[in-house]
């Protein structure tokens, strides 16, 4: 009994450390961009900032050591984790996190300077979406992959941080930057990578 119960357990780990390579490789097949190729798209993103939702993504992959510490290489940018069932969602980041887990994140511009009733609801309404997205999307790619939701970790990245204390209930882990420091934090980086050209040239 006690060796058929070490065979299970030994089995059911090699089923997920299977799973999670088989992914690890579709990834590498429909993005195979270096990460380095990716931080300069994202750089180039702080440079023309027309898509608010995308300088806040550009913000996180920038700063992702000091958000979300355990993301280690990103393994998918805005790409369905489902194969090809794009119906069931886009997800926006997934990494691949140090303990060799995946860790899936949600991001979300929401406009916390607009007043009046109506735009309180929109805020509020974007709050609940973008957690119902991320758990969505974990429970949903834990079926499809046949990964444990155990190693399977997510979170939430947006403009308000009303969101802060919301995660806490459903698992999920939140981090938040206010629409004026994401703008003071662009046009910061724009002048640094302003200066580094220069330097370049001077060279």
């Amino acid at each position: 009994m006690r060796i058929n119960a070490v065979t299970r357990v030994r089995s059911k780990h090699l089923v997920s450390a299977n799973a999670l390579d088989q992914f690890v490789r579709y990834c590498k097949k429909i993005q195979p961009q270096s990460q380095e190729e990716i931080q300069r798209f994202f750089e180039g993103v702080v440079g023309f900032p027309y898509d608010k939702e995308l300088l806040l993504q550009a913000y996180l992959f920038l700063n992702i050591n000091n958000l979300f510490p355990t993301c280690a290489e990103l393994l998918l940018f805005e790409k369905s984790p489902i194969a090809d069932y794009t119906d069931l969602g886009k997800c926006d980041f997934v990494y691949l996190t140090s303990q060799n887990k995946l860790f899936l994140i949600e991001t979300k511009f929401i406009d916390t300077e607009a007043t009046g009733a109506t735009e309180r609801k929109r805020r509020n309404k974007h709050r609940n979406k973008v957690f119902e997205q991320v758990i969505t999307l974990k429970n949903r790619f834990s079926q499809y992959w046949n990964i444990k939701l155990e190693e399977l970790e997510c979170g939430v990245f947006t403009t308000d941080p009303e969101i802060d204390w919301r995660g806490d209930d459903v698992n999920v882990i939140t981090r938040s930057v206010p629409i004026e420091k994401l703008e003071k934090w662009r046009k910061q980086y724009k002048l640094e990578g302003e200066r580094g050209k220069g330097w370049e040239k001077r060279k």
